[in-house]
C-alpha cells in the first residue's frame, strides 16, 4: 500500500487576467506548478504523484517533470471531476493527499503533520485561524450573524484522506448529483469528520496578479532565513 498525492493543475485561472495558465507563470525562475509538485517530491511519505492537467497543456507539463513517481491525467470541468479522474487511475492506496497546484509554498512539515493526522482520524486538512471578524449576510447584504472567530479556520491544502473513505464519499456525491469545490465538504456530506491541522499563512493560493508580488516576497524571506 502507498500514499498518493494528487496535485490539481488543470484550472484555468481566469482571475489572473493572463493568457497563460497561472500554473505555468514563473515566480523567480520556476513555474507555480513546479514549486507545488516539488514539495511532495521531497517526502518519503509520498510514493506517487498524479498531476492533473488541461489537455492543451499536457505536453508542457511533461517537459517540466522527469521523475518516475509523477504521472499525469487530464482534468475535468470541475475540481471534483479532476480529482475523480485521478482517483480512477489508482488501484489501491492507504491515503490520498489532495493539493491545489496554485499553492506553491506549502511547507513539508505541514504536509507531514496533515498526513499523520489523517492516519489517526481518517481525514485531515491544513488551515489557518481566521484573523478578521467574519459576518454572515443575507441576500440583501444585511448582516444576520457574527460567528465566534476563535472557532473559524481558513482551510487550505493539502487535504488528506483514507483512500477508501474518500472513494465512498466521492461515489455518494456522484449518485446525489453533488459537486463540491472543497474536498472536506465531500467528506462532511457523507457524514465524516475532518481534523484541522494548523498550518502557515504563507501557504497562499496564487489567484490574482497581486499574488505574484506576494509570492516573490515569500521566496525572498525564506532565502534570507536560510
Amino acid at each position: 500500500m502507498s500514499n498518493v498525492a494528487i496535485v490539481l493543475g488543470a484550472g484555468s485561472g481566469t482571475r489572473m487576467k493572463s493568457e497563460k495558465n497561472k500554473m505555468l507563470l514563473e515566480i523567480m525562475g520556476k513555474t507555480v506548478i513546479e514549486r507545488s509538485v516539488e514539495a511532495f517530491l521531497e517526502l518519503s511519505e509520498v510514493d506517487e504523484i498524479i498531476v492533473t492537467a488541461r489537455e492543451q497543456e499536457l505536453d508542457t507539463y511533461l517537459e517540466l517533470f522527469y521523475d518516475d513517481r509523477i504521472t499525469f491525467v487530464i482534468g475535468g470541468a470541475t475540481r471534483q471531476e479532476s480529482v475523480r479522474n485521478a482517483v480512477e487511475t489508482i488501484d489501491e492506496a492507504d491515503l490520498i493527499i489532495i493539493h491545489d497546484g496554485a499553492r506553491p509554498f506549502i511547507k513539508t512539515e505541514d504536509i507531514i503533520a496533515t498526513i499523520n493526522a489523517a492516519r489517526e482520524h481518517g481525514a485531515a486538512a491544513v488551515g489557518v485561524p481566521v484573523k478578521d471578524t467574519i459576518k454572515v449576510i443575507d441576500t440583501d447584504n444585511f448582516v444576520v450573524s457574527t460567528p465566534e472567530r476563535s472557532t473559524l479556520f481558513a482551510v487550505q491544502t493539502p487535504q488528506v484522506f483514507s483512500f477508501e473513505l474518500y472513494k465512498k464519499a466521492l461515489d455518494s456525491a456522484q449518485e446525489k448529483g453533488l459537486d463540491f469545490t472543497d474536498d472536506c465538504q465531500l467528506i462532511e456530506a457523507a457524514g465524516g469528520k475532518v481534523k484541522m491541522v494548523e498550518g502557515d499563512y504563507s501557504n497562499i493560493k496564487i489567484t490574482t496578479p497581486d499574488d505574484i508580488a506576494l509570492a516573490e516576497n515569500i521566496i525572498l524571506q525564506r532565502l534570507r532565513r536560510n
